[in-house]
């Protein structure tokens, strides 16, 4: 049910079981970092009812201060996380589980540009089906196109995320 081996790009129907995995491992976060963090959010397509996504549960953490990522390095490693840094992708702390890679974390400072983008994105799509429906097409299409290229993939998404973002007004 998860888990995304190196070098592939698939997709699996949504199931409810995402989200349960989600509670389970935001109950373990919340538990050994604590007063480290302030939210756990559920975010990328596993947290949105009836799009289907790549088996891999995104989290989102959110910090008061940037710099209190490099303190919940070792609380996250006790959970089978392994801390990559903060150059792979923007304005984050990024971890990863398992291999195959069964989830991720992204940590933000409150207020990050790209934590907003996350958020909204996500509430978009679980309130405008007719956008749902259109991310979905393309995601199937794109995920067919691009079954060895996990980078291509995500870019070949980028357009249309961004014309979402400046509708709501983030750019």
């Amino acid at each position: 049910m998860l888990g995304l081996p190196k070098g592939e790009v698939y997709l699996i129907p949504w199931t409810n079981e995402w989200e349960k995995e989600f509670t389970k491992e935001s109950r373990k976060i919340k538990s050994d970092l604590g007063e480290l963090i302030l939210a756990v959010h559920h975010v990328g397509s596993t947290a949105v009812k009836n799009l289907s996504a790549k088996p891999i549960i995104d989290i989102a953490i959110e910090l008061t201060d940037f710099q209190l990522g490099k303190n919940c390095i070792q609380g996250l490693e006790t959970l089978g996380y392994e801390y990559r840094g903060t150059d792979i992708l923007p304005d984050r702390h990024y971890f990863s589980k398992g291999e195959p890679r069964t989830h991720q974390i992204h940590m933000f400072q409150t207020g990050s540009l790209y934590l907003k983008k996350q958020l909204a994105f996500r509430d978009y799509l679980l309130r405008n089906d007719e956008a749902l429906d259109e991310y979905q097409t393309l995601k199937e299409r794109l995920s067919k196109v691009h079954q060895t290229d996990k980078v291509t993939y995500s870019h070949a998404k980028t357009d249309f995320i961004n014309s979402i973002m400046e509708n709501l007004g983030l750019k």
